[in-house]
């Protein structure tokens, strides 16, 4: 793969990713809930799943999504819910949760986060659907195709993570220069966006243009 295409490649998915997803708000909120720590476990679980999709979009699992309309109803209507039930716990958290230090953070909690982050990305089909259709036109044929799927995967994993960490970072600047009743609304705010993307990802159309 030649540098060009590489940061062409670049260049396009971190334009689709910063935009905020169901990722890059529980980047925000966890940031802004529990710290940087357990973001952080957020966050590698957000990039395993992009490496899992993208895996699975080189074994050709994309293009059988894309082909099999009960599969695509199941997967669609699963990462709905789920997004629906994250929507609901952000909405009821208590406000002393958000005002709690750094420290406090617990091992569990990052657990949480990670294994959240992950399910929210796998059962995201549009996710599955994106790097289907956009990153087969980077991979050259006369090239070896699973070393080129590789980089890819290695490539939007750690543009992922940087977005993520800006949205992270974001939050916990936002917890300590706010009030504890505004980082209420904030959660709330984040919880009703989560809710509109499960709306979103219960109407979603495979012929629809797929973005994460």
């Amino acid at each position: 793969m030649d540098l060009a295409t590489l940061f062409l490649y670049i260049v396009t998915v971190s334009a689709v990713m910063i935009t905020p997803g169901p990722s890059m708000l529980l980047a925000l909120n966890n940031g802004a809930s529990h710290g940087l720590r357990v973001a952080g476990w957020g966050i590698a679980g957000a990039a395993l799943s992009d490496l899992l999709l993208i895996g699975a979009v080189g074994c050709g699992l994309g293009a059988l999504l894309q082909a099999s309309e009960p599969l695509f109803v199941v997967v669609k209507s699963c990462g709905a819910v789920y997004l629906l039930y994250l929507a609901w716990c952000l909405w009821r958290a208590p406000t002393q949760a958000l005002a709690r230090s750094l420290n406090a953070a617990s091992g569990s909690s990052g657990r949480s986060a990670f294994r959240r982050a992950l399910l929210v990305g796998l059962s995201n089909p549009k996710g599955l659907l994106f790097f289907s259709a956009f990153v087969p036109q980077f991979v050259r044929p006369q090239q070896p195709v699973a070393e080129q799927y590789l980089i890819l995967a290695l490539v939007s994993a750690l543009v992922d993570c940087v977005m993520m960490s800006l949205y992270a970072v974001g939050g916990r600047r936002a917890m300590a220069t706010f009030s504890a009743r505004v980082m209420g609304w904030i959660n709330r705010s984040c919880a009703g966006l989560l809710a509109l993307l499960a709306v979103g990802v219960g109407l979603y159309r495979r012929s629809d243009n797929p973005a994460l």
